[in-house]
């Protein structure tokens, strides 16, 4: 399939992502009384990939993130040339995710960007206070498992047909990790949606949601190819051949 329609189902499966995760976190995390809390939200951003995965996964391969095709880039399950096509595309499907999610959050009275709006932080801006040196550590070593996990999945001698469901629980669980170390990014994108909208702190520590996760998943990459690999067709051929 010609890159531009892969392009454009990135953009629309990292719409999703930030749309659904985010707009968990920011519409229904705390309402009133019952609220969906950490646990929910976890399980909205395994969710959206969950679903993409069975969506997109046979079109793009489901990246929805930078770092992880930057991984599978290393990993030498995606080419180089395609990269700056799927960041692009994955970058402005988060904002776009981000713009309706604020149309729609801005809709209630006393509404303020002032909470964070889903944003990724450290220190000051971390939702339990981490330093800068745990909340990298963190993205770094949680985006290499999220790499080990999509590379393991899709390896031709893993079962056929789980792969969305090991990486969407895969992601669950880093959000159940780390939502209160850096609000989980291990997704460059999904940082910059939100970031965008906020401003101020949140643009001024971006930085660390791309640097983290994109090591993280150089690491992981790294790893899965030094210890793990074998030879491997296309990520998007692999979700074709997966489908039941």
């Amino acid at each position: 399939m010609h890159l531009s329609k892969r392009a454009v189902a990135e953009f629309f499966g990292t719409f999703w992502l930030v749309f659904g995760g985010c707009g968990s976190a920011v519409l229904a995390a705390a309402f009133p009384t019952l609220g969906i809390g950490f646990v929910g939200v976890s399980l909205a951003f395994g969710l959206t990939v969950l679903t993409m995965a069975f969506a997109i996964g046979h079109v793009s391969g489901c990246h929805l993130n930078p770092a992880v095709s930057v991984g599978l880039v290393v990993g030498k399950r995606f080419p180089i040339a395609e990269l700056p096509a799927y960041v692009v595309a994955q970058v402005l499907g988060a904002i776009a995710g981000s713009g309706v999610l604020y149309l729609i959050a801005s809709g209630k009275p006393g509404f303020s960007l002032a909470g964070g709006f889903a944003s990724n932080g450290y220190a000051d801006h971390s939702p339990g206070g981490y330093s800068l040196l745990a909340c990298f550590v963190a993205e770094v070593v949680l985006t290499a498992f999220f790499l080990l996990v999509i590379l393991g999945s899709t390896d031709e001698r893993a079962p056929k047909g789980f792969a969305p469901i090991a990486i969407g629980l895969c992601l669950t669980l880093i959000h159940l990790i780390s939502i209160p170390v850096t609000n989980t990014s291990v997704n460059p994108a999904r940082s910059t949606g939100p970031a965008i909208f906020v401003g101020g702190w949140a643009l001024s520590q971006l930085w660390l949601f791309w640097v983290a996760p994109i090591l993280g998943a150089i690491l992981g990459g790294l790893i899965s190819t030094v210890f793990f690999a074998a030879p491997q067709p296309p990520l998007r051929e692999e979700m074709a051949r997966d489908r039941p």
